[in-house]
């Protein structure tokens, strides 16, 4: 199944590998650079079925650090449809882009917060700091949460215009979106809290307002956390509820991560660990699902799929060391996969 196309919308991905966004700390000012082409180039250029550009703020305090990519204006756009361009001409990979705001976890380096005046005003939907040792966050206005929903549809035009095949939205790892699902990071009393309904309102609304700026030709992500390890936080039923519902507002495939809003939660590690949360939220929500997480081996993804318990295979690290992954994999199992006609003499058919 590795090497079998699948398609969203009217976009067909030819086999089931994805480069899983993965931040680069290397732009200025939120902008693409050559390394970022270079990059993302040569993931292409191995193989890869999808590739998804890193954590993209929709505006500036959307990102994680000041070297964080950026898509909250036309030039910062412009910079990636080079890449794009370049994916789409001399590739059979489809590229995306993950639509992402800090809040609470930005203006950071090395994991440390920085001094507001080299870094921002952090964000958050209650006034509670990710660890006790930073600064209180400032809590949203009703209003300031709805500016924020303008904020990811106006991301979402740039990317459409840019020509990225996939948009996801980053509803995971305990950043903006996470802090309001989460009961534990999320105490409002308005309309975005309390309830598992108020609480997942935020994300549904960026939801409904990027699918304003999408067609058919461009397909729609939600990347969670399946569980955030902590006693009564979010857990794996809460995924499969809220699955249910993005479903419903016709989000394509949910791609399954895990943890982070809780500092010092306990997270057992282990080959494949996220891949249960995927397992359970595609069959209990009967959605399409990405698994995630130490998967490192042709043999091990393809058990993934074979069992049902993801549609595609998010692999990070392991592409970092290994950007032609995809096509090494099809040599291993006879398999047919993109390899750039330039390197033909080193295509293994046998």
């Amino acid at each position: 199944m590795l090497y079998t196309p699948i398609q969203f919308r009217n976009v067909e991905l030819k086999n089931r590998w994805v480069m899983s966004p993965m931040c680069m700390y290397s732009c200025e000012n939120g902008m693409a650079n050559d390394f970022h082409f270079v990059h993302y180039g040569s993931r292409a250029q191995g193989g890869t079925g999808l590739l998804i550009v890193e954590a993209t703020g929709v505006e500036p305090r959307g990102r994680i650090t000041n070297h964080c990519m950026g898509i909250w204006n036309d030039e910062q756009a412009e910079k990636l449809q080079r890449i794009v361009e370049f994916v789409h001409q001399n590739s059979d990979s489809k590229i995306g882009i993950q639509l992402a705001h800090a809040g609470r976890k930005g203006s950071t380096w090395n994991n440390l917060q920085i001094p507001v005046e080299e870094g921002w005003e952090t964000i958050a939907p209650s006034s509670i700091p990710y660890h006790p040792s930073e600064r209180i966050p400032h809590a949203l206005s009703t209003d300031e949460v709805k500016e924020q929903v303008q904020n990811f549809k106006e991301a979402a035009r740039r990317a459409v215009k840019a020509g990225f095949d996939v948009i996801e939205i980053h509803g995971a790892h305990g950043y903006l979106i996470h802090q309001f699902l989460s009961p534990l990071s999320n105490i409002r009393t308005d309309e975005y809290g309390g309830s598992f309904e108020n609480r997942i309102r935020f994300l549904i609304e960026i939801v409904d307002a990027v699918i304003e700026e999408l067609n058919d030709n461009t397909a729609l992500f939600v990347r969670i956390s399946g569980t955030e390890y902590a006693e009564n936080g979010w857990d794996i039923e809460d995924s499969v509820a809220l699955a249910k519902v993005l479903k419903e507002h016709s989000v394509d495939l949910v791609d399954v991560s895990s943890g982070g809003n809780i500092h010092g939660a306990k997270i057992p590690v282990f080959n494949g660990y996220q891949v249960p949360f995927s397992s359970q939220i595609r069959s209990e929500a009967n959605v399409k699902t990405g698994a995630v997480g130490l998967i490192t081996k042709v043999e091990q993804a393809e058990e993934i799929l074979q069992n049902g318990e993801a549609d595609l295979i998010f692999v990070a690290r392991e592409i970092l060391r290994n950007p032609y992954i995809a096509v090494q994999g099809s040599f291993e199992m006879k398999e047919n996969c993109f390899f750039p006609h330039q390197y033909t003499r080193a295509k293994i058919s046998s």
